[in-house]
């Protein structure tokens, strides 16, 4: 019998995420595995906690990295914090708005969803507006659009949610590690990421950090939290304390290798990572522009990471990736939603994020189109 393994080819990744992982995370990845109760073990958790808290710019003691992927971190804020009846306000303007508005909504809220246009950013004076009309417990909004690219203005909208009483949730999978996410300097009681984009580690884990507010609201809640696994009420007495608790089974070598992930963008520095990210970001859309293509996104409003690219008339969509893929081992990713068949979406994150990585794609889009 084959094993598949074997003919594995290493790939450029260039799409929406995961993106590349570095040499040293591999290597962390390797680390022998030793149990999740082992002394060891609870010293690297605890790093993790303190690294977490620095690259997510927050002393909220409740900060942890949950067992699953980006998705994962959404349910578990959402599951945590929404009891049946609690009224949350969405904002929505992609994919990922709208996936909120789905959980939110299985687990009994009245959602109600403020929709702006794919490819711009959510209006604060709209937000502004339906506060006005209406009281909520919860406001949430994506901070990196990963299906459009956009950046929405998060220091914004935090200024009109705090007055309002309701707890700030935002998503932060695709900026965190690539752009400041500054937690606490915007007021967000429940913030969630995940691995696989900007923090160059393999999918699977999704750090996940609770304001006291938050907090409050979960330990006052009238109901269980009606998803055992995500309890944070639960988890936390595994990542905290001189005893700990077993909940479940960590995945120990998926730590291993966001310790390693997480040191790495420190001993780097976050604003030279940040810078980075920038540069790469300027240097596609130059090198994009100088081929004749569009970007979706204004420029003021374009994430560094993530760029939506809208495909050239004379350019087949499918046929261009599949081209990239087989003969120059690069994935770039389609659109969703609306924009399926409009743009590209071309990512520059963590360690994908380099001037070379940018070069051999420019090359290869010249090659194929």
């Amino acid at each position: 019998m084959n094993n598949q393994l074997d003919s594995l080819k290493e790939v450029l990744l260039m799409g929406p995420g995961p993106s590349c992982v570095p040499p040293a995370v591999y290597t962390a990845l390797s680390k022998p595995t030793i149990g999740h109760l082992d002394p060891q073990f609870i010293a690297i958790m605890d790093e993790i906690k303190v690294l977490l808290q620095r690259v997510m710019q927050t002393q909220n003691r409740l900060t942890l990295p949950i067992s699953g992927t980006g998705s994962a971190g959404m349910e578990t804020c959402f599951v945590n914090l929404v009891e049946t009846g609690n009224t949350v306000l969405i904002l929505v303007n992609g994919v990922f708005g709208l996936r909120m508005a789905d959980v939110a909504g299985r687990l009994g809220a009245q959602v109600d969803t403020l929709e702006f246009e794919w490819g711009k950013p959510v209006v604060p004076e709209q937000v502004q507006a339906q506060l006005d009309r209406k009281r909520y417990d919860i406001v949430a909004v994506v901070h990196a659009e990963t299906s459009t690219g956009v950046c929405n203005p998060i220091e914004a909208i935090a200024a009109l949610v705090k007055p309002s009483g309701a707890l700030f949730l935002v998503d932060a999978v695709t900026s965190l590690g690539g752009m400041p996410v500054a937690t606490d300097t915007w007021g967000a009681d429940a913030l969630y990421s995940g691995t696989q984009k900007c923090l160059s580690c393999p999918p699977g884990l999704a750090p996940v950090t609770f304001s006291e507010r938050a907090v409050a609201k979960l330990l006052n809640r009238q109901t269980k939290v009606p998803n055992w696994y995500l309890d944070l009420s639960m988890i936390v007495n595994y990542w905290e304390g001189a005893q700990r608790a077993y909940h479940h089974t960590a995945p120990i070598n998926m730590l291993y290798g966001l310790y390693q992930a997480l040191y790495s963008i420190l001993d780097e520095g976050m604003t030279s990572v940040f810078d980075r990210h920038r540069q790469s970001h300027l240097s596609l859309v130059s090198a994009l522009e100088a081929m004749g293509m569009e970007m979706l996104v204004a420029p003021e409003y374009r994430l560094p990471m993530l760029n939506a690219v809208k495909i050239p008339d004379s350019m087949d969509d499918a046929a261009v990736r599949q081209k990239l893929l087989k003969d120059h081992r690069i994935e770039i990713g389609a659109g969703l939603g609306p924009l399926a068949g409009k743009i590209w979406r071309i990512g520059v994150m963590g360690h994908t994020a380099r001037r070379s990585n940018i070069d051999r794609l420019i090359h290869a889009l010249e090659a194929v189109s």
